[in-house]
Formats: C-alpha cells, sequence, structure tokens
C-alpha cells in the first residue's frame, strides 16, 4: 500500500485548491465576483484528507455561487497563525469569514476583535469556547463518540482492549468524542478496558504510542481513530508492519473504527482492513459554511429550530449551531452514493 505517495498526492491537491483559489480572487481586480460583499476563507490544515476533501467542495461551492472571495489562507494547524489571516481579512475588506479553529480555546480574542467590527464569523466542524459566532456549522461530536463505542462494544462482545487515538483535548471535537466515548463505555461495555492515547491529531504522535501500546498490550482488540484523515495512514502502515492488518473475519482482526468519512476510509471498509467509521459531511460542511457566510455578509438572521436541510440549529451561549446529520458506514452501506466520500472526485 503506497500511504506515503497517498499523502503526497493529498498535499499536493490542496496546493492545487488553494493555487485555484488565487487566480480565481486575483481576476478582475481582486474578485472573480465584483460587487458583492467579500468573504475571508482560512482553511485549517493541508495535512488531512478530510481537510483537503472540504477544500475542493470550498472551491467548487464558491465557483458554483459566484461569490467574492478574498485570497484563502491555511492556518496549518496554528492559532497565531490563523489570528494573522483573519488580520489580513479585517484589512482587505472582509464582510463575514469562515474558519475552522482547530484550538477552540485560542480564539476568543479575535472573535470579539471581529464582533466589534461587525465582521459575523461562520465557524466549521468546531465550536469555539468563547466569542461570538454568526454560526457553527457542525455535527454533533458527542453523537461521533458514542457511535464508535456501540459499534466497538458490540462487535468484542463487551470484552477486551482498545486503544483510542483522541485528538487535541484543547479542541472542543476532540473533548466531545473523548467524553463520549469514554462515558459509554463506562455505563454499556464495562468489560472493555480503553487505553486513552492523546494525540494532537497528529498522526506521527499517534503512530509511536500505538506502537508502544501493542508492545505492552499485544492482545489488543480494537482501535478507535478519532480522525481518519490524520490517523488511517500511520495506523493501516504500522499494523502492516507489525503483520496485525488482517481482514476482518479472520482470525487476529483488530476491530477498528473511525470518524470522517474519507474515501481512503471507504476503500479500507471493503478490503476489511478497518470495520466502520462516521461519516463527517465534509460536503455539506462547505455547502452550508458558504451559504451562511453569503447570508451574514446580507445581514440575514436565524433562529433555533428545524432547517429545510434535514438539520437542526441550536442555541449556544454565544451563537447558533447548525447540527447536520453524520451517518454510520460500515461494509453494509460503504457503497452508498449519497456519502459525500463516494463523490468527492467526481
Amino acid at each position: 500500500m503506497k500511504f506515503r505517495s497517498s499523502r503526497l498526492a493529498a498535499t499536493a491537491a490542496a496546493v492545487a485548491v488553494l493555487a485555484g483559489f488565487a487566480t480565481a480572487c486575483n481576476r478582475d481586480g481582486g474578485s472573480a465576483a465584483t460587487g458583492k460583499p467579500a468573504i475571508g476563507i482560512d482553511l485549517p490544515r493541508a495535512d488531512s484528507d478530510f481537510w483537503n476533501s472540504y477544500a475542493q467542495y470550498i472551491k467548487r461551492g464558491a465557483d458554483a455561487e459566484g461569490l467574492k472571495t478574498l485570497p484563502v489562507s491555511n492556518s496549518q494547524n496554528d492559532v497565531t497563525k490563523l489570528v494573522s489571516n483573519v488580520k489580513v481579512f479585517q484589512n482587505t475588506g472582509a464582510k463575514a469569514v469562515v474558519m475552522a479553529p482547530q484550538d477552540t480555546g485560542a480564539i476568543a480574542s479575535t472573535l470579539d476583535q471581529l464582533a466589534a467590527e461587525k465582521i459575523p464569523v461562520v465557524s466549521v466542524d468546531t465550536r469555539p469556547d468563547k466569542g461570538d459566532v454568526y454560526m457553527v456549522v457542525r455535527a454533533d461530536n458527542k453523537a461521533y463518540g458514542t457511535k464508535a463505542c456501540e459499534f466497538l462494544g458490540e462487535q468484542l462482545g463487551g470484552k477486551g482492549k482498545v486503544a483510542e487515538l483522541q485528538g487535541a483535548l484543547s479542541s472542543i471535537n476532540g473533548r466531545d468524542r473523548s467524553e463520549a466515548f469514554a462515558a459509554c463505555m463506562k455505563q454499556k461495555f464495562p468489560g472493555i478496558k480503553v487505553i486513552e492515547l492523546a494525540t494532537d491529531w497528529k498522526g506521527d504522535v499517534a503512530s509511536a504510542k500505538l506502537q508502544s501500546t501493542l508492545a505492552a498490550h499485544p492482545d489488543l482488540d480494537g482501535i478507535y481513530m478519532q480522525a481518519g484523515g490524520v490517523f488511517l495512514q500511520p495506523t493501516l502502515a504500522l499494523l502492516q508492519q507489525k503483520g496485525l492488518l488482517k481482514p476482518a473475519g479472520q482470525p487476529g482482526h483488530i476491530t477498528i473504527v473511525s470518524n470522517d468519512g474519507i474515501p481512503q476510509e471507504f476503500d479500507a471498509i471493503r478490503r476489511g482492513q478497518i470495520d466502520a467509521t462516521v461519516s463527517q459531511p465534509a460536503d455539506l460542511y462547505a455547502k452550508y459554511a458558504l451559504y451562511y457566510a453569503k447570508a451574514a455578509a446580507e445581514g440575514r438572521t436565524f433562529e433555533p429550530g428545524p432547517t429545510d436541510h434535514g438539520s437542526t440549529i441550536v442555541a449556544l451561549p454565544n451563537g447558533l449551531e447548525d447540527q447536520l446529520p453524520a451517518p454510520l458506514v460500515t461494509k453494509e452501506n460503504v457503497d452508498d452514493k449519497a456519502l459525500w466520500g463516494n463523490s468527492v472526485s467526481e
């Protein structure tokens, strides 16, 4: 399996997406769609297949809607870069900003500055701990942890050992998934020992800690990966190296459930290398991030309640959140054409 070449290809694709944005935004005196409110968009990272897919959907959506976007930035999982990128948006006329802060506790002062200048913010996938947001576009991350727990618990018959590759606990997503997974295991499957491995959303850290865990617990039965976009390739490469990448149904198979819903996870499910993933809607994240950013720039408002696209808007202490659906994907439904992971390259 060409894990390294796949990662390089994904990174190259992200660079191409940003180059395409820059080209579009530099036409017609700074925008391909003059006379419309400018939207600043920051992509959170380029080292994740999930976020690279999101970037593709953002570009497609902005082009299709004829939106006026400022040159798109990538904060590379660095809140300092995000703050700097947002300052550029402020100085170049942004009427709304789309971001996905990976450290949800460190962005409050920037959100306060944007609010003071009446620049609304749409936060994608992550919910800032403090600071005003116009809309959070996000799925229910506690449900991710619960679905992963229930799937693993049932597959293992309520017994065994499971390694949990946790995301950054400075992120609301990492906390939600970890807390929900722990609570579900404690309540429903007390016979399963959970080995929590904090990774800060870094694939190399996850691989190193999983290697140590396998050495200490050679009888490991399952793995929960909180982000397949960064954990899938290093995890499969490590298991393959150690001769532990047994197909589902064969003796010695380690049951694996992931989060993201990227095409690579679907391929791994089809091959029997992993068993399930929770599909984060990268396509809908992009679609509704742009939808709400345009609405915000135009001065529209929303209220809590059901939407016309199968989700629910809920009230937060610092704004609103549109909670989009995120289904569990297994071998039974992995070929469903409605899943974005089956259509992202089309």
